[in-house]
């Protein structure tokens, strides 16, 4: 972050611009608890045989490969990849277009879905409607281990770098994996929520994404630089945020919103205040989300002063809850397929005659 963004943080100057102390970590770990708790289940049962064959091995070019498959369901399979990038075995979690099996030479759009911090890469077929949401769309859902408080980076790790180095297993060893293996095209949308949102954004840096989606995402971590990240990682995950400031900017996506254009955007949070439509009457302020609201602010501004047009959602009332980040899913959805030119399927058409 710039001076200039720097001294346009503080209280009372600027336009957009909210600085508020981040939680820690007992706050943070707590609200992960309590959405878990919260969430709305959506159990498959494992084990089931499918109907569909599994697509054939493929590897990565530093060798990255499956070494087991786990059919949950007839769509959702759970591979796991030894990772050189991990240095070890990691999950992940597909959800195949409802036509696969009909079409097993076809070339698919992809939509990444990234979970938040101390959950996993069951997240989202367990606490929301994606299989459902997905049942008539052409696409193949991408759901990755992150590990609970990966933040989708390749960790500084005190300066010897090394795993985990989650950004390289996601973008490149798994894709490699899925565009050799079970038929991944070139067009990709990510959407996140919380350290997902934040993975969604960083990832969308890249060039490798035509849509990205953040619901209430980390997206301005220096914004206080001895808040949480510094305070969970001192010297692991990008160093010391003064002596290491080059590293932490260049992991702050607000700080790079100018490689955002031609990307289509879409950013929600609630304000983290109660009386929400998901919110219990005893609810009180929700530390976590309000901050990630105040970070998401400041990513928008930064792309509309780099003039990279955004869609947002800032809905007011409401806390760092699954019952939000289904809602997002679902308003941010048609975007999302529309950028990757996702279309309803023919056995999605069957499915609704």
């Amino acid at each position: 972050m710039s001076a200039d963004r720097r001294e346009a943080r503080t209280p009372g100057s600027g336009q957009g611009h909210e600085r508020r102390a981040v939680p820690r970590l007992a706050g943070l770990v707590m609200a992960a608890a309590l959405a878990c708790l919260t969430a709305v289940a959506t159990p498959a049962g494992a084990g089931a045989s499918p109907h569909a064959a599994p697509p054939r091995a493929a590897a990565a070019d530093d060798g990255a490969h499956v070494v087991a498959r786990q059919w949950i369901d007839e769509r959702t399979l759970d591979l796991t990849i030894d990772s050189p990038a991990m240095a070890g075995n990691e999950q992940v979690r597909l959800l195949l277009p409802p036509d696969a099996k009909a079409r097993p030479h076809k070339r698919w759009p992809v939509l990444y879905l990234l979970h938040g911090c101390c959950d996993s890469y069951v997240s989202w077929t367990r606490s929301t409607d994606v299989e459902r949401l997905t049942a008539r769309t052409d696409v193949l859902v991408v759901m990755p281990e992150a590990g609970t408080d990966g933040f989708y980076s390749d960790w500084w790790n005190g300066g010897s770098g090394g795993s985990p180095r989650w950004e390289t297993f996601h973008l490149t060893e798994l894709r490699q994996i899925l565009e050799r293996g079970f038929q991944a095209g070139p067009r990709r949308a990510v959407a996140g929520l919380s350290m997902g949102g934040y993975g969604a954004m960083k990832y969308a840096e890249t060039g490798l994404f035509r849509a990205a989606a953040s619901y209430s995402g980390v997206l301005d971590p220096l914004s206080d630089p001895d808040g949480v990240l510094a305070y969970l990682y001192p010297d692991a995950l990008w160093g010391d945020p003064v002596a290491q400031r080059a590293v932490w900017e260049a992991n702050d996506p607000t700080d790079h919103a100018d490689l955002l254009h031609g990307v289509k955007l879409f950013v929600a949070s609630g304000n983290g205040q109660p009386g929400g439509p998901y919110d219990g009457s005893s609810q009180t302020t929700d530390r976590t989300e309000a901050e990630v609201y105040a970070e998401s602010r400041n990513f928008v501004h930064a792309l509309r002063q780099a003039h990279v047009p955004v869609t947002t959602d800032f809905y007011g009332p409401g806390h760092h809850a699954w019952q939000y980040w289904q809602r997002d899913l679902h308003r941010s959805f048609p975007m999302l397929m529309h950028a990757i030119g996702a279309q309803t399927t023919p056995a999605g058409q069957a499915a609704t005659r």
